[in-house]
């Protein structure tokens, strides 16, 4: 099967939060490729670090200070975004790839994706667009690892995204959209063999 790996950073995981970073990753099960030229990331505009700064969390401001500033200043707004996607999703490139141009949706994939990239999305992009471009079946690499947790086939400790890193020997999670959303495709085709 063919998959879209989404990532997006964010000024925190609380519902008045906003994206600052998304990135997307074609990836495919079969032949076990990820296509870099597919490969997508952006800034989404947001209000100034100092204007948000009373409200983010501690260690959004210790990492993601940088990610801020550069979404603010040169960060699509909402309305460029979703042109963004639609400019991406209606490439013949990428319709060739996930074949949409017949009709099928793209299945979405990522980790933690239905805590917090689908609500953020579905709030952001809004629930026609979502459901216009994807398929309502989703792949959250967090579910598979817990039940890979469950079936005694990873250990407790991956069921965080560093500790998984860490037992596949990839290294730390980047906490960069584009990055961490190859990072996860690489993950799940590790998993699958």
């Amino acid at each position: 099967m063919r998959y879209l790996s989404i990532d997006l950073e964010a000024t925190g995981l609380r519902e008045q939060d906003v994206i600052i970073e998304f990135a997307m990753a074609p990836f495919c099960t079969i032949d076990k490729t990820i296509p870099t030229f597919l490969c997508r990331s952006t800034f989404v505009k947001c209000d100034s670090f100092e204007a948000l700064k009373p409200t983010l969390d501690p260690w959004v401001i210790e990492h993601n200070e940088t990610l801020i500033r550069r979404a603010h200043s040169e960060g699509l707004t909402l309305d460029r975004f979703k042109q963004y996607l639609i400019d991406y999703f209606t490439l013949p490139e990428v319709q060739n790839y996930f074949g949409t141009q017949t009709g099928t949706k793209i299945i979405l994939f990522g980790k933690s994706m239905n805590a917090i990239d689908l609500p953020f999305l579905n709030r952001d992009l809004g629930w026609d667009f979502m459901r216009k471009y994807f398929h309502h079946q989703v792949l959250d690499l967090s579910s598979v690892v817990r039940a890979f947790v469950d079936r005694k086939l990873l250990p407790p400790e991956t069921v965080s995204g560093s500790g998984l890193m860490k037992h596949l020997k990839m290294g730390d999670v980047a906490h960069t959209a584009l990055e961490d959303a190859i990072n996860a495709a690489k993950i799940y085709l590790q998993l699958i063999g």
